[in-house]
């Protein structure tokens, strides 16, 4: 089946402390993003990647692209005022039947396994959210107070969050929220459920200087 990756990088540098956009960052000689784009292009042959810039960081993740990639593969969206929709706007660029990855540009380290393990997934069982277990302590906290809760209940999401093309297209046609902080919250306020899979230790998100020390830590060991 067709295979998209809108690959969504709308971050800012500012938590980074610097005035370049964290996925235009330098790793290793080339930029996060080229990380990221590389994984998904090597995953499958027939993967077309949509990728979603602010519309005055089109020209430097152009530059990426002519630099490093076959630019037949890849296509650009403008993104819009929230995550919700920069993936909307993605997702504008699909109309065939197919699975679609949704994926931070800043998690540059997803591997090609798990990109091939959210596809089956998603084509089995229509989606596929990789999550990894939490090792803190968790509190509620209430109006009323505080209390633990159950760590082994509580999962950290992380993306590509896959879905077949028949429930995302759809779900991204209803009216924005406020609760909607990534795609999987989309999908069940559409009425559906999604479907959890293992993801991976290592598929961190740089959004901090360390972030960026650990990507560089990892990439030296691969």
């Amino acid at each position: 089946m067709k295979k998209f990756a809108v690959i969504v990088a709308g971050g800012s540098g500012s938590r980074m402390n610097n005035n370049i956009p964290k996925q235009f960052l330098n790793l290793q000689g080339k930029p996060v993003l080229f990380y990221t784009l590389k994984t998904f292009l090597q995953a499958y042959e027939d993967l077309t990647i949509i990728l979603v810039l602010p519309e005055e960081h089109i020209r430097v993740g152009q530059a990426v692209i002519d630099a490093y990639f076959d630019y037949t593969r890849i296509q650009i969206a403008i993104g819009g005022p929230t995550r919700f929709h920069s993936v909307q706007n993605g997702l504008k660029l699909i109309s065939e039947e197919s699975i679609v990855f949704v994926h931070d540009a800043v998690r540059c380290m997803a591997s090609v396994g798990l990109v091939r393990r959210c596809y089956e997934e998603a084509l089995e069982k229509g989606s596929a959210i990789p999550v990894i277990g939490c090792k803190d302590s968790i509190r509620w906290i209430s109006e009323t107070g505080n209390e633990a809760l159950e760590r082994e209940n509580i999962k950290m999401v992380q993306t590509p969050q896959t879905f077949h093309s028949k429930l995302i297209l759809p779900a991204y046609r209803i009216d924005f929220k406020d609760k909607f902080t990534d795609e999987s919250s989309v999908i069940e306020a559409y009425g559906l459920t999604v479907h959890l899979i293992p993801g991976e230790e290592n598929n961190i998100k740089i959004t901090r200087p360390v972030d960026l020390i650990i990507a560089e830590y990892l990439l030296s060991t691969n």
